[in-house]
């Protein structure tokens, strides 16, 4: 697994999504100091409905431009099949049962931006947070131990498969 073309793929998402989120906060803040926004009376409230939407896009873009640094940082190192899953790992997780017909799963064990989707070299990956649930339930596990990752369609009980 290519783990630096995995870092530039979950920056190039981050990056879109923080170009996205500074456009909209310009024009929250554009729209809540317009003069068409100025209240015309004093139950008019859009020009302060419009300050708070572009103050919580302007925070959400602060949030992705720090999600953003900590990647740019992040160690990925190659892990081996005996050792535990930290951060900056890549996990496969499948069907518990020998010849189980589940899908396999593979994440990746980043420090934020969870619930990220992308498609490298063939392959989906879901970025995982040591906070989420999965995530924690995969920190500090090895390859052949089981979680329980039920879902639609998905067996209760998964087993690690890989760890690179």
């Amino acid at each position: 697994m290519n783990k630096s073309a995995l870092r530039e793929a979950i920056l190039h998402q981050l990056r879109a999504e923080l170009a996205r989120q500074t456009s909209a906060a310009v024009s929250a803040r554009d729209e809540a100091i317009s003069e068409e926004s100025r209240a015309e009376n004093k139950w008019d409230t859009h020009s302060q409905e419009a300050a708070y939407l572009a103050e919580g896009q302007a925070k959400l873009a602060a949030e992705i431009g720090a999600s953003i640094e900590l990647y740019g940082t992040l160690p990925l190192p190659a892990f081996k099949p005996d050792d535990v899953i930290a951060l900056g790992a890549v996990v496969e997780v499948g069907a518990a049962a020998p010849g189980g017909n589940a899908r396999r799963a593979c994440y990746v064990i980043g420090p934020r931006a969870g619930g990220l989707e992308l498609s490298v070299d063939g392959r989906e990956f879901l970025v995982l947070t040591p906070q989420s649930p999965l995530g924690r339930q995969l920190i500090g596990r090895r390859v052949g131990d089981t979680i329980q990752a039920a879902g639609r369609g998905v067996p209760a009980i998964q087993r690690i498969v890989a760890i690179e």
